[in-house]
């Protein structure tokens, strides 16, 4: 495309994601620009990870390399990151440390405070993304990428993650939206199922299609539902 119909079609796909209507553009730049536009979110190539979902514990054996966390605002969204060199978009968590002592919840609790200065409930197993290569990450070999739900009970200023070198702009989203950000494959229906489970778990509404919005730069305060106070774990 020509560089005016390329932001055209990319204003279009972020107002679908958005679920804000029509994007009202002069010279092919949106007017009142939103989150996503304001984040360049999807100005890149989307990363393919359409490993198969499984719900069951993490076959013995298999190393677990990734802890990824659906961490829930109180209205039921959820928190997704947006690299600022890039503009793709990641959910919080990351790779097993020998510090974390092959607990993906201490993985999961540690890596959204430092990528996103949150902290979470307790984390919940919600299943596991087989990859049987590895090679997505420069590490072959079979391994299990977990996944897991929590409550944000605590959100802080942002702050530059000392491993990624970036800060990170802080998005909440409905489940469906979040996904709509990612290449996940046909599997991602059966993830989104665990997800919603987990939210009825914790007891939170299950958030209507709204625009995505941007976590504070100073911070916010979280409003807990019992289940969640009764869940929370500080790092």
């Amino acid at each position: 495309m020509s560089p005016n119909d390329a932001r055209r079609a990319l204003s279009a796909l972020r107002a679908r994601i958005n679920g804000s209507g029509a994007a009202l553009l002069e010279d092919s730049r949106p007017i009142a620009p939103t989150a996503l536009d304001r984040l360049g979110v999807l100005r890149t190539h989307r990363k393919s990870q359409r490993w198969s979902w499984r719900s069951e514990p993490v076959t013995p054996g298999l190393r677990t390399k990734q802890s990824w966390g659906w961490c829930f605002s109180p209205d039921g969204r959820v928190l997704v990151l947006i690299g600022e060199d890039t503009g793709s978009a990641c959910l919080p968590g990351g790779t097993l440390e020998p510090g974390d002592q092959g607990d993906p919840a201490a993985a999961l609790r540690r890596e959204a405070f430092e990528e996103a200065s949150v902290r979470i409930s307790e984390p919940a197993y919600l299943g596991y993304l087989y990859d049987g290569s590895g090679h997505a990450y420069h590490d072959a070999g079979p391994c299990a990428r977990v996944r897991m739900a929590a409550a944000i009970t605590g959100c802080g200023p942002s702050a530059r993650d000392g491993a990624s070198e970036q800060t990170y702009g802080r998005l909440l989203a409905t489940p469906e939206q979040a996904a709509e950000l990612f290449d996940w494959g046909a599997d991602r229906a059966l993830q989104l199922d665990a997800v919603h489970a987990a939210r009825e778990q914790l007891g939170l509404p299950r958030a209507v299609r709204q625009p995505l919005t941007e976590l504070p730069p100073d911070g916010a305060r979280m409003s807990l539902s019992p289940r969640c106070r009764n869940r929370e774990v500080l790092p």
